[in-house]
């Protein structure tokens, strides 16, 4: 479903803070409850929340939300970490970038470096950087995943399987509180899971939402991971174990 633009927050909000109540969003929005109520319906009908009584909570964590709406949320925290991460990436080095909005606004912040070799599951982001004169990207095969223009299976694994390279930028869809990272597609996490034993650098990028958020398949730890770009400080915990096992945190708070 097409969001509308306080739908869009409603979702964002949710996902930040576990559960709004009716009442919360109304005042938040200065609208009438049955204005909310009638959001909540709509996007529980959709599957993109969990109405309960008085208010919503985040859907269960077995389906991601749809591409485009993944694409609308949490935007300027996604420009923030982007930004950091390409910053961190060198001219003259090779580079590979997996599916996700979050890795796809790392490309755009990419445009303007040199001499990169660019390797990429996703469709989106070979066609953001097919305009730059200074990098040459190479696209994986695969099988087309039309929701999202992302390329999984065996294939896609295999064409990773013939190069090493300099840093490899994933995304995902969740992170547990025991630093496992998370996403919902199976062969997705294959595919991710190649790039990580195939890179020398690995750099997440994940916007704070998906700390609440929780899903089936394990990519790897965030012990496999070399920088993490957030938008928010870590739990204590974790972020202590971050610290163990030499992951260098990049948050960038607005």
């Amino acid at each position: 479903m097409p969001l509308g633009f306080r739908q869009a927050e409603i979702l964002e909000i949710t996902e930040r803070d576990g559960k709004v109540t009716v009442d919360g969003l109304a005042a938040h929005f200065n609208v009438t409850v049955q204005t909310i109520r009638r959001d909540l319906t709509e996007l529980d009908q959709a599957g993109l929340l969990n109405r309960v009584h008085g208010g919503a909570m985040p859907a269960s964590g077995t389906h991601n939300f749809a591409y485009e709406e993944r694409r609308g949320l949490q935007a300027e925290a996604k420009e923030r970490i982007a930004r950091a991460c390409a910053a961190e990436i060198p001219n003259d080095c090779s580079v590979f970038l997996n599916i996700g909005t979050s890795t796809e606004a790392v490309a755009e912040h990419l445009r303007r470096h040199e001499n990169l070799l660019v390797v990429t599951n996703n469709l989106n982001i070979a066609n953001i950087l097919s305009q730059s004169p200074g990098i040459e990207v190479v696209v994986t095969g695969g099988t087309l995943r039309r929701t999202d223009g992302g390329l999984i299976g065996p294939q896609a694994v295999d064409t990773i399987s013939n190069f090493k390279l300099d840093f490899a930028v994933i995304g995902c869809s969740a992170l547990d509180l025991d630093g496992d990272v998370l996403d919902f597609d199976v062969q997705e996490v294959g595919v991710s899971q190649a790039i990580v034993a195939r890179s020398r650098k690995t750099f997440l990028v994940a916007d704070a939402s998906k700390f609440d958020r929780t899903a089936p398949a394990r990519i790897c730890s965030l012990r496999d991971i070399d920088g993490f770009f957030t938008n928010a400080p870590l739990d204590t915990g974790l972020a202590a174990r971050c610290e163990d096992w030499g992951v260098a945190l990049h948050v960038s708070a607005p």
